[in-house]
């Protein structure tokens, strides 16, 4: 099942009726008290980080499900071009930035990446020269990792990710730039 397709900008708060889509669904799917609570949550953090960005930036937010896996999705077509994306996500992830502060405004770098800052995000880039992904249990791993390496800023960055309601919530936070366009995807089975 796909959800309506809500338009969504960054020049406009529309969580009002991503919260009511969220709600139909829950509905809907006949979701828990609970669980209904926790898709409105992850609706909601979209729609923060959406808020968060500079300038305007339009998009399109959905949920998808089949059975008791749901997707709730966001599809942004950002300023910034491919080159100035792989300068950014390829600095050193040793830098700090106080914009991009917190689990969400780090992925918030993802939609509105000012070039050269830097991000403590590994990355994989896919095969093709235009695509980039992240993975939330990646990233959450190449932290393990780096605490228990004691390399420099890794047990602030896991403290963060700790304090985010969306990666405690979330079973799973991809997301993919392809060229301007970027699409994040909460996944979150039931």
């Amino acid at each position: 099942m796909k959800s309506d397709v809500i338009s969504v900008s960054s020049m406009k708060d529309q969580t009002d009726a991503v919260m009511e889509q969220a709600e139909k669904v829950a509905v809907y799917q006949g979701l828990s008290t609970k669980n209904a609570l926790h898709l409105r949550l992850l609706a909601e953090e979209m729609m923060s980080l959406m808020r968060a960005i500079t300038g305007d930036v339009r998009g399109q937010f959905w949920i998808e499900n089949e059975k008791d896996q749901f997707q709730l999705r966001l599809n942004v077509r950002t300023q910034v071009d491919f080159r100035q994306r792989e300068k950014l996500l390829s600095a050193s992830s040793s830098g700090k930035n106080e914009a991009h502060r917190g689990f969400m405004g780090k992925i918030r770098a993802f939609f509105e990446p000012i070039e050269g800052t830097p991000v403590y995000f590994d990355t994989a880039v896919s095969a093709s020269p235009q695509e980039i992904g992240w993975s939330m249990n990646t990233y959450q791993k190449q932290l393990e990792q780096m605490v228990s390496e004691k390399r420099e800023g890794a047990a602030e960055a896991w403290d963060e990710l700790e304090k985010s309601v969306i990666a405690h919530v979330a079973d799973e936070v991809r997301i993919s730039i392809h060229g301007y366009d970027v699409e994040m995807i909460v996944f979150k089975k039931f």
